[in-house]
């Protein structure tokens, strides 16, 4: 993220031709005065009509249309491998009991057309679905915490201001809030009390929150969760300037506040923060891999299944393989959360 004010690069909400989201977030700052940054990429990215997540669009993929590629593109050899490494961590837990949850596919787009085996029956939440656990179950997500709002914040005269959006002219741009949120306000004492001047940190509450709805409900089974993100001490130290940043075609943009609706907001988790959730809420065998590892550990045996299905010939299965767990390509760059919930973890009568 640029140091300063961040403006829009195109015409922005006074100007002719503004979208409907565009006049929908001006009209709110206007008549209220700044938002702050969580509430911003709420409506961007949210919003029931116009929201980039909500939009009819094609989001995912590696054509000139889409915006990011994730491991979905690697469609049943991401599934295969899933499937196998939860089967190893449930351990001696009977899966023909479990109800596989995915949260977060695209609309339609489901990784699995039927339940993967030997899981009971299956349920894909997208985005914006009423998000209802079922009693024991495996919850999994892939890229769903790294989306959710963030509140930003600036170290500037000695201190910590939170920064929200404002309107300048016809831009949207970042600016002082008078008032820190309540969200921010809960997590003053985290900051670090000396950074060095101008620092930036994104702090990902919403990604805390959507995972506190999702454990808070009386389940239990294994939760397993690709993302990127960092340990606290890696946001502070190495990203000074934030972590948020903007993609559209594939391409990545530094003004996250340009062209809401139009383009995705992203930003790196706190792996501890999340881990604090799991604990409070009686997960246990709680451990965070690269997505390498994890699948080295626990998804050998379909690795191997796929290197040898077509020894000696070119194989696009063996590629997406590469893709996933290589560290040059997804192997390093993402995460896996892991953890179980089970009757000696907490109590569910």
């Amino acid at each position: 993220m640029k140091r300063g004010h961040v403006r829009s690069d195109r015409a922005g909400p006074g100007a002719a031709g503004a979208s409907p989201l565009e006049r929908a977030l001006a009209g709110g700052i206007r008549e209220r005065g700044p938002i702050s940054l969580a509430e911003f990429m709420e409506t961007a990215l949210y919003h029931p009509e116009h929201g980039y997540y909500q939009a009819e669009r094609q989001r995912i993929g590696l054509n000139a249309s889409s915006d990011f590629f994730t491991a979905y593109a690697a469609g049943d050899v991401f599934a295969e491998l899933v499937t196998t490494a939860a089967l190893r961590l449930l351990e001696e837990a009977p899966p023909e009991l479990l109800e596989w949850v995915e949260i977060g596919a695209e609309r339609g787009r489901s990784l699995w057309k039927t339940a993967p085996k030997p899981f009971r029956s299956l349920r894909s939440l997208a985005l914006g679905d009423n998000l209802r656990i079922p009693p024991e179950a495996v919850v999994f997500s892939n890229e769903l915490f790294d989306a959710r709002p963030f509140h930003r914040v600036r170290f500037t005269h000695g201190g910590w201001k939170e920064t929200g959006v404002g309107i300048e002219g016809s831009r949207f741009v970042e600016t002082v809030l008078e008032e820190p949120t309540a969200a921010v306000e809960a997590l003053r004492d985290r900051l670090p009390p000396a950074p060095p001047p101008n620092s930036v940190l994104d702090l990902p509450a919403g990604a805390v929150s959507l995972l506190e709805r999702i454990v808070s409900q009386r389940w239990q089974g294994l939760f397993v969760a690709f993302d990127y993100g960092k340990r606290w001490e890696e946001l502070i130290h190495e990203h000074p300037h934030g972590t948020l940043r903007a993609y559209s075609r594939h391409r990545q943009n530094p003004d996250i506040l340009a062209r809401p609706g139009q383009q995705d907001i992203t930003g790196h988790i706190c792996w501890d923060w999340m881990v604090d959730v799991l604990s409070a809420h009686g997960f246990h065998h709680i451990n965070l891999d690269s997505q390498e590892s994890f699948f080295v550990k626990y998804a050998a045996p379909a690795i191997e299944r796929i290197i040898q299905r077509r020894p000696g010939l070119p194989d696009p299965a063996r590629q997406r393989l590469q893709q996933l767990i290589h560290p040059a390509n997804m192997g390093r760059k993402f995460q896996v959360l892991s953890a179980r919930r089970n009757s000696g973890g907490m109590a569910l009568d």
